[in-house]
């Protein structure tokens, strides 16, 4: 949170979050999420790196699944939820 703080003193065009969340209690995890939500709200532009796929569908808007350096997948968050095939591969959903 004090990274994100941080960060957003710059008034930045863009905030890049890598794993924002990564080895964070639940609750703490949640309060991110929050954190990200209200930016969004407030128009602000984000790159989320992150490996929660559930958080990431949650707040992205549009996604991009690397593996191995390449991308293996580019779209909207419900594009996904309707390509098995991708989410079995690459996610182990």
């Amino acid at each position: 949170m004090l990274s994100i703080g941080r960060a957003l003193l710059m008034n930045p065009d863009l905030l890049l979050l890598d794993e924002p969340t990564e080895g964070l209690a639940p609750l703490i995890v949640d309060q991110v999420a929050a954190t990200i939500q209200e930016l969004k709200r407030e128009q602000q532009t984000i790159l989320l790196v992150e490996q929660d796929v559930s958080l990431a569908l949650e707040l992205a808007d549009y996604l991009y699944i690397m593996n191995k350096g390449a991308i293996v997948f580019k779209g909207k968050p419900e594009d996904l939820r309707e390509n098995h095939g991708v989410q079995s591969q690459f996610l182990g959903v």
